[in-house]
């Protein structure tokens, strides 16, 4: 039996493309998540997983449909495999029931793991070079120490809290954090 799993990362995208892939190579049963796909919990994933028995095939849209990461993805269809379930993934052209199939999808892995690990050096490098230049990353600061100095002065004038915050155009919570509880 061909077991499908499709799987978007929120609400606001549409399922119905992978839905339509996997009814179109024969599925017999699809499952669908509308989870991140770096959530442990997705609970379609896991029914069928639990479902999945040997002779069986699971098959995906695309390999990044299944996976948290390389090692998740890898764990997932080495577990099938040792249950005798197949895996194949349309996209990639990857069938696991063949030695081919096998070295393609370690091949495929290794090259996402890569493509993300040169994402997260340049990030780094982009971040590390913009230290460099002075830059901060984050937030920008909302109260500056003149804020800070024209918050106490009003609020050693009796004004109240509220007011303080109209004025300044913070938040009660930034003038706490900041100011302190004084009045």
């Amino acid at each position: 039996m061909k077991i499908g799993y499709a799987r978007v990362s929120t609400e606001d995208q549409n399922i119905d493309l992978q839905v339509d892939a996997l009814t179109a190579a024969n599925c017999e049963k699809v499952y669908t998540d509308k989870a991140s796909g770096a959530k442990t919990d997705r609970p379609a994933l896991a029914e069928m997983l639990n479902f999945a028995r040997a002779g069986d095939t699971v098959v995906v849209y695309k390999l990044d449909r299944l996976g948290r990461s390389l090692a998740h993805l890898i764990e997932v269809v080495t577990g099938l495999g040792a249950r005798g379930v197949g895996f194949q993934s349309i996209t990639e052209g990857i069938d696991t029931s063949t030695p081919a199939g096998r070295l393609v999808f370690n091949i495929f892995g290794s090259i996402a793991e890569f493509e993300r690990d040169l994402i997260r050096e340049r990030t780094t490098a982009g971040l590390a070079a913009a230290r460099a230049r002075g830059r901060k990353g984050g937030r920008p600061v909302t109260m500056t120490p003149d804020k800070i100095h024209k918050a106490r002065t009003l609020a050693a004038g009796n004004i109240p809290v509220v007011e303080i915050c109209a004025t300044l155009g913070i938040s009660r919570a930034t003038y706490y954090r900041e100011v302190g509880s004084s009045k």
